[in-house]
């Protein structure tokens, strides 16, 4: 084999490794830019819970759609809606006299209510919240809060969070409860994310700041 012919071959196979880690390096850039647009701010909690391993934060997201991707959420019978916004109004007029029960309702009926729309039982809390991750990714990191509440003093033994953490634990879990009770997509009649019926049914319960009476930090006692 003649010298030319040699190097126009180390040229091909030099162009052909080239071209392939161009490819490589576009895809993996279009899905990491694919998983930022469909996790929003749970893209960056997970790169941080790996200090900042983009990698393996990526893994593991692509890994919750696959596994969660597909499921379908089970719309509520209006009844079944009706029970939940009532007893979510319960936890926050609960709320006013015991803050820790109060949120410690709120991450059983989120739970529960998850589960309800055929996510995972809310007994596989881990696999839940990854479930939720994928079709809620905006709204999940408020029962992530209120289940930490619940959790957290109970395996340190200590006082736990403080009322205005609680407070805004709750605030924030209330958006995800109100995505999931809420009915199916149609034309503008969902609820505006981050609000319930009752918020809206009942203005006079609110300090004027779309926060419900029951979280506000003059009332809560321990506050």
């Amino acid at each position: 084999m003649s010298t030319g012919v040699m190097i126009a071959l180390i040229l091909i196979v030099v162009a052909v490794v080239a071209v392939t880690a161009v490819l490589a390096l576009r895809a993996r850039g279009t899905h990491g830019g694919g998983l930022k647009r469909r996790f929003g701010p749970e893209y960056e909690r997970t790169v941080a819970g790996y200090d900042g391993d983009v990698q393996a934060a990526e893994r593991e997201l692509t890994e919750r759609v696959e596994r969660h991707g597909g499921l379908r959420e089970r719309p509520l019978e209006p009844a079944e809606r009706e029970r939940y916004e009532a007893r979510w109004t319960a936890v926050q007029e609960r709320f006013v006299d015991s803050p820790r029960e109060a949120v410690a309702d709120a991450d059983r009926l989120i739970a529960e209510l998850a589960g309800a729309r055929g996510f995972p039982d809310g007994a596989q809390y881990e696999e839940q919240l990854a479930a939720l991750s994928v079709h809620h990714a905006d709204q999940v990191q408020g029962y992530r809060r209120v289940h930490r509440v619940v959790v957290v003093p109970a395996k340190a033994g200590s006082g736990g969070a403080g009322t205005e953490e609680m407070r805004e634990a709750l605030v924030e879990a209330r958006g995800l409860f109100a995505e999931l009770v809420a009915p199916a997509r149609q034309g503008n009649g969902r609820h505006r994310p981050g609000t319930t019926p009752d918020d809206r049914r009942t203005p006079a319960r609110s300090n004027g700041h779309g926060t419900p009476w029951a979280f506000t930090r003059r009332q809560a006692k321990g506050s």
